[in-house]
């Protein structure tokens, strides 16, 4: 994924409410993430990207302050031409009848926006023989 500058990111961990496993969400997350793209895209509404992530259970020692466990949950992350366009997006009936569904698996959800600073690639390098 290419995400332009200036571009608006989204991050919304989405924690599950206990006994409602990953495959008990499946199905609302793909179908409001296929929402979201085919009717928020682009020129459409301003969505660029996006990219969901299932917590797989651990949590780096070297990154964390404070100690912690991972509680299950999914990251949904997306990236907007602008922040504007987001929350046109969300309000619009055919996106939150998508998110309701979601939102009834759900025990806690806060969405938090973020401004682009930085971005790269791992730099290749090149092994010459006999070096």
């Amino acid at each position: 994924i290419s995400i332009p500058y200036g571009a608006k990111m989204l991050s919304n961990p989405v924690r599950l409410k206990p006994g409602v496993s990953m495959e008990d969400v499946e199905l609302a997350i793909g179908e409001m993430c296929n929402v979201v793209k085919s009717a928020y895209g682009g020129d459409k509404g301003g969505f660029i990207a996006g990219q969901v992530f299932k917590c797989s259970g651990f949590v780096s020692d070297e990154g964390t302050l404070g100690g912690g466990r991972a509680q299950e949950h999914v990251a949904i992350v997306t990236y907007w031409r602008s922040f504007e366009d987001h929350e046109r997006s969300h309000a619009d009936a055919l996106f939150h009848a998508k998110f309701s569904a979601l939102l009834e698996l759900c025990s806690d959800t806060q969405e938090f926006g973020y401004e682009l600073l930085w971005q790269g690639e791992a730099e290749s390098r090149v092994t010459l023989a006999g070096a």
